[in-house]
């Protein structure tokens, strides 16, 4: 019996890469998509696509809100998505997403047995996040070991980022060798209700720049 392993799924292009690569090596994946309120909802039905196609287990879908706090352009119609590079950290951070995200696919894992965790973050062509960095997915992993019934018994949990230190162009030329679909996934933090992107936002330019420097053709559909 394969083991299983939650994957967190957002829609975009990692998380459909960091799926293939837990379905590569092995997992029965069940993944885990958010309706956080986030502006680019359309990156659900994306995640839905990705699933199906993908083989995963299960594919399921946690409602939170965000919008009750603010605090970015992705959950605050108030601050717009930028369309230019920025210093420092970008406001399109959601204040503790991935923490809050993790979370949740700990509880899960917990109730399914599972063992491994994979999320698709990215220290190298990121836009500046900090909960992406290498040092927060281990200080995440140690603190699901104290806090889980699984981790105290000895059933250690593992947060996996395969992406990790990967840059965009590697990510697709290894999502591509493993049979992804791009063309189903959506990246753009300003998609309109079809899935078609911006761009021009950060989210846009690095997807961009990396099929560009991959050598491969974007699928993307543009509406900008």
């Amino acid at each position: 019996m394969k083991p299983k392993a939650v994957v967190l799924l957002s829609g975009g292009l990692d998380s459909a890469t960091v799926l293939a690569i837990a379905r590569h090596e092995g997992y029965a994946p069940y993944c885990l998509s958010f309706d956080y309120g986030q502006r680019h909802a359309a990156e659900l039905a994306a995640a839905q696509r990705v699933a199906k196609a993908l083989g995963a287990c299960e594919h399921r879908v946690a409602t939170i809100d965000l919008r009750a706090f603010g605090g970015s352009a992705l959950t605050d119609d108030a601050i717009e998505v930028p369309t230019s590079p920025a210093e420092g950290i970008p406001v399109t951070y959601v204040p503790a997403r991935n923490t809050i995200m993790l979370s949740y696919a700990m509880a899960w894992a917990e109730v399914l047995g599972a063992m491994d965790i994979f999320i698709g973050v990215n220290a190298v062509d990121y836009s500046g996040y900090p909960d992406c960095r290498p040092e927060y997915v281990s200080a995440f992993e140690a603190m699901a070991n104290l806090a889980t019934r699984a981790g105290v018994e000895g059933n250690r949990l593992h947060i996996r980022a395969p992406l990790q230190l990967l840059s965009k162009s590697d990510i697709i030329r290894r999502g591509v060798e493993l049979g992804v679909d791009y063309g189903l996934t959506v990246s753009c933090y300003k998609a309109d209700d079809e899935g078609r992107a911006c761009g021009v936002c950060d989210s846009c330019r690095l997807r961009q720049a990396g099929f560009v420097s991959a050598g491969i053709a974007d699928p993307t559909p543009y509406y900008g």
